[in-house]
């Protein structure tokens, strides 16, 4: 119909494919400045407060009680997917703010804890380990007590008798 033989496909597959990387690239490129400059901007201006955790669950930021202004500024993206919210007290104010993904999973609820504030934002918890952390030390912990368990060789059990 049109005429095209197999490598005709071939190459404008093939065309399409390294347009599609180099377009990929540049995005990748574009996105890793901005946040460099959005990291820079977090620590600049974090500060360590001592918070009581509420509540947290993963919403909605629309659903989220943030003030007009704050909702405005998200990007669409942002509005659409779950977020991690945490509401805490702060001072003698009952705010909602937005964890790091990695801080929302060791956040305990009902509690006291010290983290590190930009803004609306929490960046870190001090003074408590991450949830990653803690796995570490419990498959720590299960390695040494398999070593301690593990059965002696039957010379050693021997040489045990003997010494007796």
């Amino acid at each position: 119909m049109f005429g095209l033989g197999i490598w005709d496909i071939v190459i404008l597959v093939s065309i399409i494919l390294v347009l599609l990387g180099v377009g990929i690239y540049f995005l990748n490129r574009w996105a890793g400045k901005r946040q460099a400059q959005q990291s820079d901007m977090v620590a600049q201006h974090k500060q360590t407060m001592s918070i009581y955790i509420i509540d947290k669950k993963k919403d909605k930021i629309t659903n989220a009680n943030f003030p007009k202004a704050i909702t405005d500024q998200m990007p669409r993206m942002s509005k659409l997917m779950k977020m991690p919210l945490v509401k805490a007290k702060i001072g003698p104010q009952i705010m909602t703010l937005i964890a790091d993904a990695s801080v929302f999973d060791a956040l305990p609820v009902k509690k006291t804890v010290t983290v590190e504030l930009a803004g609306a934002y929490i960046v870190s918890m001090k003074g408590q380990k991450t949830k990653m952390e803690m796995e570490a030390m419990r498959k720590n912990r299960r390695k040494g007590a398999s070593e301690a368990e593990a059965p002696k060789k039957w010379h050693e059990n021997l040489l045990d008798r003997f010494r007796r």
